[in-house]
């Protein structure tokens, strides 16, 4: 029987996409016009803020399983606007509405 050892915590992994996302935004904003490459930014930029707000739970199990509900309930508020933020982009995205978008990405680097 083969056992997994993650060596990654949901923490870690915001904190790793959260410089990801905010490198990509920079590039992304350098861009004159939407191409393929503005797509995959984009693309990327939402699927990094839905795997961020997937871990909030994992995050806080750990603390509601101690009762720090207060804490749990203060980090859940505090990165709620990543699901937020990824419901719009997607949206916008396939919308073809690139005003809405970068003004999502700006609102996302005041985040960061």
């Amino acid at each position: 029987m083969t056992q997994i050892i993650k060596t990654s915590t949901p923490g870690k992994e915001k904190n790793r996409l959260s410089k990801a996302i905010v490198i990509t935004i920079r590039e992304f904003m350098r861009m004159q016009e939407p191409n393929t490459a503005t797509n995959d930014m984009l693309a990327f930029i939402i699927l990094a803020l839905e795997e961020i707000t997937s871990g909030i739970d994992k995050s806080v199990s750990a603390w509601e399983k101690r009762g720090y509900w207060v804490k749990a309930d203060k980090y859940r508020m505090e990165w709620q606007w990543t699901g937020v933020f990824a419901k719009r982009l997607r949206k916008a995205f396939s919308l073809n509405e690139w005003g809405e978008i970068t003004n999502g990405m700006v609102q996302i680097m005041g985040k960061f």
